[in-house]
């Protein structure tokens, strides 16, 4: 009696449920000793089983029993039937009914995460079919079946401008192959001049003759030199106006033809779907058909406005810049061939031409000595 009562003394004092699980201990051994009252007492339902309510106050009559340290959320409480051993076996682990501790950490959501593979996917097979529909469309114009939107008086206004472009491409070499023939022939004039010049020099009988014909070439040589320049500039400003002027014309010319064959293919495919049945299957493609036509009919509209303007543009640009150029071109020409030096050079001065002095890059060797 002397032992129970210290080790009970030392439970008391090393945990305060010390008491309670003593209690419980001594019940039980009197249940053992009187099994009969103890069945009595348990309530048992019609199937056999314990009631809940009872079971509910056994679990927690139990966790009152427990240690302070441990938390509902540690402990889980399994129940076995009346012939286990293992009865009231309390076990450490998350609670079932208890919320899981979250992870800390960046959120990402699955639907703001976009894979670049996936959008390149999208893009190539968007221009495949842009380009299937196109190809489609350009086939069966040139077979005659399909049917194209015409603006007839664009239509004849870049037919104009083609023809004159290759006109004017044909003035421009023509004036080049003149440029590069009459500098050959200023070229040949200096030598000729540099020559009679030595000769006259050299040949006392034949001193005037020869210094007429060396003034001669040379005075022919400087007026081929500044009608050099005047037909240079003249090819200057005619190959801006072709093949940068015109050129930028034509570029927005072929944007324009390609938003025409856009705008052909996707009214062609959205009057088949408006031939065809209408049904739940239907509906959603003709909807979608009818978005993608109303945006290439945009972009049709937008390119068409800016061929006209652009082309209004030009030709006022070209009217001008042409009429500078022919009247230049004439009145160095008709300068040249009249000998009125003077009117060349005045020619020159009216369009701001500055030309190079004579032999300047090439002095003839009797200049050089």
């Amino acid at each position: 009696m002397s032992e129970h009562s210290s080790e009970s003394t030392a439970l008391d004092e090393s945990h305060p449920a010390a008491e309670e699980v003593q209690s419980d201990s001594e019940e039980g051994a009197m249940a053992q000793e009187s099994p009969k009252n103890s069945a009595a007492e348990i309530p048992v339902t019609s199937n056999g089983q314990l009631e809940d309510s009872h079971e509910h106050s056994f679990n927690r009559d139990l966790k009152h029993s427990l240690p302070v340290g441990l938390g509902l959320s540690e402990t889980k409480i399994t129940s076995h039937g009346f012939d286990s051993t293992k009865e009231g076996v309390v076990e450490a682990g998350p609670f079932p009914g208890g919320r899981a501790q979250q992870k800390s950490g960046p959120v990402v959501l699955a639907d703001e995460v976009k894979n670049p593979a996936m959008e390149k996917l999208e893009l190539v097979r968007k221009w495949s079919l842009n380009t299937y529909k196109c190809t489609r469309q350009i086939i069966s114009e040139k077979l005659g079946r399909g049917s194209r939107t015409v603006d007839l008086e664009l239509e004849a206004q870049i037919d104009i401008l083609r023809d004159n472009k290759k006109k004017y491409e044909n003035v421009l070499r023509l004036a080049q192959t003149l440029s590069t023939q009459l500098f050959q022939m200023v070229h040949t004039q200096r030598q000729l001049g540099d020559a009679f010049a030595d000769l006259s020099l050299k040949s006392l009988e034949l001193h005037e003759e020869f210094g007429y014909n060396a003034e001669t070439q040379k005075l022919l040589a400087k007026n081929g030199e500044t009608l050099l320049g005047a037909i240079n500039f003249f090819i200057a400003s005619v190959n801006t106006l072709v093949n940068k002027t015109i050129e930028d014309t034509l570029l927005t010319v072929k944007q324009y033809e390609s938003a025409r064959i856009e705008y052909d293919a996707y009214r062609t495919d959205l009057e088949e779907l408006n031939l065809g049945p209408r049904d739940a299957n239907t509906l959603p493609k003709i909807e979608q058909s009818q978005q993608l036509f109303q945006v290439h009919k945009e972009k049709y509209d937008k390119m068409r406005n800016d061929v006209s303007i652009k082309l209004k543009f030009l030709e006022e640009n070209k009217v001008k810049v042409l009429h500078n150029q022919l009247v230049l071109f004439h009145n160095a020409i008709a300068a040249y061939f009249a000998g009125n030096q003077k009117q060349l050079e005045q020619t020159l001065k009216q369009f701001h031409i500055k030309l190079k002095t004579p032999g300047a890059d090439a002095p003839s060797w009797l200049e050089e000595q």
